[in-house]
């Protein structure tokens, strides 16, 4: 990892929502993120996720594909119903090991911006956040 990257602390107030199942590549995420200056909030399933959603609305999205009971097509289902009406559009990634171009193609059908093999370059990961977090605009009003 790039230590003078870390020092301008590239995601400074960027507030990120990691959703992982393995405790241990949740507080990787989450370390990495909060030492690039980034407001994190973690969860360890999509349940875990809607409940810290109803809350506090971040900018990024990043969340695993694969976790046991509901994976994380189901989490970007409904995030994007919750959305709606929200000052800014949540921008997501989509981290998992299903690396096929199916893959990639079936998490960008399902509302992710950005396909994410793990494990992740750390200076990379930081670099997409900080490109999701310019990205998350305001909704459009029905009525625009």
């Amino acid at each position: 990892m790039n230590a003078s990257r870390l020092q301008t602390r590239p995601l400074k107030g960027v507030p990120v929502l990691v959703v992982d199942d393995d405790p241990e590549v949740r507080d990787f995420l989450s370390a990495l993120l909060s030492a690039a200056g980034a407001e994190v909030r973690a969860a360890a399933s999509v349940a875990d996720a809607v409940a810290v959603l109803a809350v506090w609305w971040p900018s990024v999205l990043l969340s695993d594909i694969g976790m046991p009971g509901q994976d994380g097509y189901a989490l970007i289902r409904t995030v994007r119903a919750l959305s709606y009406g929200r000052e800014r559009r949540l921008a997501a990634a989509a981290l998992t090991a299903h690396v096929q171009s199916e893959d990639r193609m079936r998490v960008l059908a399902a509302g992710y911006q950005a396909h994410v093999a793990k494990p992740a370059d750390p200076d990379a990961l930081i670099a997409l956040v900080a490109r999701l977090a310019q990205s998350a605009t305001p909704e459009l009003s029905p009525n625009a």
